[in-house]
């Protein structure tokens, strides 16, 4: 897992590096592991569109996807308001771009406590989550923290979450300048860029790592 966090980043930020990321990785893949990719038979123009700037979607938007998908034919259940994307959703979501789609803002109450609010719609959490291309799902997660004591205390009783004491100071780390940051599981990412989770996990075990 790679998980950077940045002192006075904005979620704006946090989707301009998380585009960085990905992006350099599949050109270093492109230029380094040539062979590999051949024994793997990847199209590797799937790669080479892996450049910035990815598309950015707001939740209520990709909802309105999802539905017209469903009116289609092409989502077996509809998806409500307010849930959280799963598997299917997202494959969908993915399916409609040539790279990485981010999705942003969604509802407050499928994102973790810590997430910040948005100051204009309090029903919103400043994050986003990365949706690789080709129905890999999720590579990156992350956003705006919140830095408010009384803010993060309220969230921890609504969540059942108990603080422990840190040397006496009613302070948590969290709570400190503003801040943001991701996580990208490099096991995410990997069978994106081979293609295949089972080939990717194959050549993993052999200590040749492709990104």
């Amino acid at each position: 897992m790679v998980e950077p966090e940045m002192t006075y980043a904005t979620l704006d930020d946090v989707m301009d590096l998380a585009e960085r990321f990905l992006s350099y990785i599949a050109s270093r893949v492109l230029e380094t592991r040539q062979e590999e990719l051949k024994t793997l038979e990847r199209d590797t123009s799937k790669l080479e569109s892996i450049i910035p700037p990815f598309p950015r979607l707001h939740y209520d938007d990709a909802v309105k996807m999802l539905h017209e998908g469903f009116e289609q034919g092409a989502m077996e259940n509809k998806f409500e308001w307010g849930g959280d994307l799963g598997a299917p959703d997202e494959s969908f979501l993915s399916s409609k771009y040539d790279r990485p789609v981010m999705v942003h803002h969604y509802p407050a109450v499928v994102k973790a406590f810590y997430m910040k609010r948005d100051p204009e719609h309090e029903d919103y959490a400043l994050g986003v989550d990365v949706l690789a291309p080709e129905g890999y799902g999720e590579v990156i997660g992350g956003g705006e923290r919140a830095t408010s004591v009384e803010f993060l205390e309220q969230q921890m009783r609504r969540t059942a979450c108990r603080k422990k004491p840190s040397n006496g100071s009613r302070s948590a780390p969290l709570c400190s300048v503003p801040h943001s940051g991701f996580g990208m599981g490099i096991d995410a990412a990997r069978p994106g860029c081979a293609a295949s989770s089972t080939c990717a996990k194959r050549f993993r075990s052999h200590g040749c790592c492709i990104g």
